[in-house]
């Protein structure tokens, strides 16, 4: 058994291994807040997984799973790759860096199979996913899949389309390695960030008291922010029709900043005005290396 390194050694992180741990995870997925059941993996393709080539890794606590996270085998006909199913945490867990833990250790098990690439998709009006994929784990996104898995369904409301944020996440990436170390931009310097960039997506307070889109703009060569819900779950309970709005907003924005060759480099929450406010940061893509040039200091 393994424990993740620099956590607090209340959980193990290991493969899972019978029968009775994999219908634990398919109930898991099954179970988890806001899931939708036809996502889930069942237990014996968790099985299959495990035996040939992907991961199904939990977090235990004692001998209760608190978390699982199921990756298969990816090929794109260039590189071969690990890409995530699934990462679910048990609510009651969720404040104890379980999901972080997780993906730290599966980082460690792709590279020990000698793998340097891990992929998935996210909802990109999901701060928690953002923070986590983009902030702290430094996985960069790489196109917005609309409607992915077509409608979905939330819970007591209705079913709401599924964009997807495609993330690649190299594994040895000097970057990588320190946002994984906890070396982070400070809030000053993401506030520094956000004052110099344009805004993709216009914002304002609606009459709920929640903010709510209000147009998109293209970028124009500048460095650029795209902001997205601070708290979906509460537009999604006070005022349900806007989900729809921010979702629409968001995909018009990334697709027009990946048209026009722009990268999301990072993902922050910012106070502004005692509010607390998201934004995905962008720029132009640096310009290809030329063969035999030196790489730029990261």
């Amino acid at each position: 058994m393994a424990t993740a390194a620099g956590g607090p050694r209340d959980f193990t992180f290991r493969p899972l291994r019978t029968p009775e741990e994999f219908r634990h995870a398919e109930t898991l997925q099954r179970e988890a807040p806001g899931a939708d059941a036809a996502l889930a993996v069942p237990a014996p393709t968790l099985r299959t997984l495990q035996d040939n080539g992907g991961l199904v890794l939990g977090a235990f606590a004692d001998i209760y799973l608190a978390g699982v996270a199921v990756a298969a085998l990816g090929w794109d006909g260039t590189t071969l790759y690990q890409n995530v199913l699934a990462t679910v945490v048990r609510p009651e867990y969720q404040n104890h860096r379980v999901g972080f833990r997780l993906g730290a250790f599966l980082r460690d098990e792709v590279l020990r199979l000698g793998l340097g690439e891990v992929r998935w998709a996210f909802d990109p009006v999901h701060r928690p996913s953002a923070s986590l994929s983009v902030r702290r784990f430094g996985a960069r996104p790489d196109a917005l899949l609309a409607n992915y898995y077509g409608r979905l369904a939330e819970p007591d409301g209705p079913r709401d389309e599924s964009d997807r944020l495609h993330v690649r996440w190299t594994l040895a990436d000097p970057a990588v390695e320190r946002r994984l170390a906890g070396t982070l931009p400070t809030a000053t310097e993401d506030a520094a960030r956000l004052d110099g960039a344009a805004p993709l997506v216009e914002t304002e307070l609606g009459e709920s008291g929640l903010r709510l889109p209000t147009a998109v703009a293209e970028p124009d060569g500048r460095r650029a922010h795209l902001e997205v819900p601070f708290d979906l779950a509460s537009i999604r309970a006070h005022e349900p029709a806007s989900v729809r709005r921010w979702r629409h907003a968001s995909r018009d924005a990334f697709r027009a900043a990946f048209d026009l060759g722009y990268v999301v480099d990072d993902f922050a929450s910012v106070s502004i005005a005692h509010e607390r406010r998201c934004f995905y940061f962008l720029g132009p893509a640096p310009p290809p290396a030329e063969a035999g040039a030196p790489a730029a200091a990261r």
